[in-house]
């Protein structure tokens, strides 16, 4: 069976894959990457790597350490943990990166540790970045990066693919930012959530590198789990002019990129293939508190949007390019007398060249402050948040509410260059006169082939079955405070009792006494939406649902739920004939039909009716079986530690 460059890469860097085995989509596999990054989270991930039972990290040269989120705190406590990191950084041989270096996803595109056609991990929901240079750049959770600290490797369910297919080129003054900007509102029902996106087509040759970051960085805010860019003459120019100025950026590694090219089967297979052109894109904003609340700029600048606060900095917008675009706009003016205008390079080695270009200096004359090269008020840290009743137009990639400071502040998103021009104004508005065009939806589903009849091998300890009668709780999106309210995520004194009692509570209130022990639990799709607390997977086990099964799954919900042993089946046709017969008029219903599960075949029975769903391989029957990942890499360390 063919493959598209996503399950290629899966394919370079799984492990114990069995002779001619090719992988797919829903296929769970253990994988190697090539590196993880942790940022200021590694002193939590440094917790749960010793809560293992380890002693030394698996392939030091795996993991990279950089300090960019809260780089403005010179708290005791803040400077502190650095210092820990720094020394433990030091004690197992791992590369460090201090604070003032730059933003993480940015340092590990400049020294090369994100390379076209590998695997590429951070603890950090901007991973996706690395898609830019043609890596397979996706977050994992703190669990994963201690696991791989251990071990070197984790597991990974390859999602569906979607090709993004760009024809035709930007227009003058329209960036890449309005491009991401635009495909987040024109497709903003969730048609490519927890997708990966290939991105393809004559189109994508008109984009400069630091365009096609800036668009696999925000695939996140669209929705996806990683967006990935191909490895083309663009890319290879690029890295030959940094040949010797990354880590490992050398000629040879260059040479290797022209001689081994990856590209997708000619008839891959794909879950959906969207079109578009870029030509027809037009400068827009996003906002207000929603990335996919899209306005062309020409149809709200009438409005005169006042702001109070003008952001340009982060992983997606703080590059040469951003800040010189940013320069040109506000070379010789000034930025209005009411208005605070934060800068911030993505690393030190852009500020410097930045500085070399004159265009940080533009930037300084018109009145901007600079910031240290991090995070800063991308994620509410450190100087120049916005305040009570505050407007603020930001680069960067989120403005969720209270993202960037207060919850009662509204925050919008553009481009560098739109950013510029409403600083100077003082309030949202382009440089220049723009148009409103936009692309149209152009979203094809090729028609789903017939899945060939499967035997997968079941482990010794996993249930070759499992039936019960079904709970169907019929919604969409349904997010993690409905089902573990948000109140107990930090009462580290519930007990397990405790957890089940008031699992889906905030859901629904009848759901405990409709449930059972032992029962099935169907819902809709994105089940897990929401914060990343893992509670809301082990509140369900706690209760005795035996497991969820849905037409799809948050992806962080599913490796919580996965990583602490709890099963989860995707099935959407059984979510779809349970609507259609009817079912799911209460938020929460006990069905009188049983449902079986055969995990060898990989089918679901309803009485007469059968039900695929994605298989259940080797990598997830043996975190089920452990209990968990950190049960299974525990046992692990110690039959390595027993063995020697």
């Amino acid at each position: 069976m063919t493959q598209n460059r996503i399950e290629k890469i899966v394919q370079a860097f799984s492990e114990n894959l069995e002779v001619h085995q090719k992988v797919h989509s829903g296929d769970f596999m253990t994988v190697r990457p090539r590196h993880v990054m942790t940022h200021d989270n590694t002193a939590a991930v440094m917790m749960k790597y010793k809560t293992l039972g380890a002693q030394s990290f698996h392939n030091p040269l795996q993991a990279v350490f950089t300090l960019d989120h809260n780089v403005q705190d010179q708290s005791p406590e803040n400077l502190n943990k650095y210092v820990s990191i720094r020394q433990f950084a030091q004690q197992h041989k791992i590369d460090f990166y201090p604070a003032g270096r730059g933003i993480g996803h940015q340092i590990m595109i400049e020294e090369g540790y994100a390379w076209p056609h590998t695997l590429v991990v951070a603890s950090d929901s901007h991973a996706n970045t690395y898609g830019g240079v043609g890596a397979l750049g996706t977050p994992v959770v703190r669990t994963d990066a201690a696991a791989l600290w251990a071990t070197g490797r984790t597991w990974w369910q390859i999602p569906p693919v979607t090709c993004v297919e760009l024809h035709g080129a930007l227009r003058p003054g329209v960036s890449a930012k309005d491009f991401i900007i635009t495909l987040c509102g024109l497709y903003n029902e969730d048609q490519v959530l927890n997708h990966a996106l290939e991105f393809s087509g004559p189109g994508v040759a008109s984009l400069t590198i630091e365009e096609r970051l800036t668009i696999a960085n925000m695939t996140t805010e669209w929705g996806a789990l990683t967006g990935v860019f191909p490895c083309d003459a663009v890319t290879i120019a690029w890295y030959r002019e940094r040949i010797g100025k990354g880590k490992h950026i050398t000629a040879k590694a260059v040479q290797m990129l022209e001689q081994e090219p990856l590209v997708a089967d000619a008839d891959a297979t794909y879950a959906q293939v969207i079109h578009v052109d870029l030509g027809l894109v037009s400068p827009v904003v996003c906002g207000p508190d929603g990335v996919k609340k899209m306005h062309a700029v020409a149809a709200l600048a009438p409005h005169k949007v006042q702001i109070q606060k003008a952001y340009l900095l982060s992983c997606t917008n703080g590059r040469v390019a951003d800040l010189a675009a940013a320069a040109a706009v506000v070379e010789g003016q000034q930025i209005a007398p009411h208005v605070g205008f934060y800068i911030a390079a993505a690393s030190d080695q852009v500020q410097a060249e930045s500085e070399a270009r004159g265009d940080w200096q533009k930037l300084l004359a018109a009145g901007a402050t600079a910031l240290p090269a991090g995070c800063g008020p991308c994620i509410g840290m450190g100087a120049g948040l916005l305040e009570d009743g505050e407007v603020g137009i930001s680069a960067t990639n989120r403005n969720f509410k209270g993202r960037m400071g207060s919850r009662e502040a509204q925050a919008y998103l553009a481009s560098p260059a739109v950013v510029a021009a409403s600083a100077l104004a003082g309030y949202i508005c382009a440089p220049h006169e723009t148009g409103t065009s936009m692309p149209t939806a152009k979203l094809k589903v090729p028609a789903r082939t017939v899945r060939d009849s499967v035997c997968v091998p079941i482990l010794d300890g996993f249930p070759k079955s499992m039936a019960g009668r079904m709970v169907f709780c019929n919604a969409d999106n349904l997010n993690t405070d409905g089902i573990y309210p948000g109140k107990y995520t930090y009462r580290e004194d519930m007990t397990p009792a405790q957890m089940a009692a008031v699992a889906m509570e905030n859901y629904d209130a009848l759901f405990q006494q409709v449930a059972e022990t032992g029962d099935i639990l169907v819902s809709g799709y994105n089940f897990g939406t929401g914060s990343s607390r893992e509670q809301a997977a082990t509140a369900l086990q706690h209760r005795g649902i035996r497991l969820v099964m849905g037409g799809s799954f948050s992806a962080t919900y599913k490796r919580n739920a996965f990583n602490n042993g709890y099963l989860l089946v995707d099935c959407p046709s059984l979510v779809e004939y349970l609507r259609t017969q009817g079912f799911g008029l209460a938020r929460s219903e006990r069905l009188e039909l049983r449902v079986s599960l055969d995990f060898s075949t990989s089918v679901a029975r309803v009485g007469e009716l059968c039900f695929d769903f994605a298989p259940l391989g080797p990598t997830a029957q043996e975190l089920i079986i452990a209990g968990g990942l950190e049960a299974l890499v525990a046992s692990q360390i110690a039959s390595s530690t027993t063995r020697k």
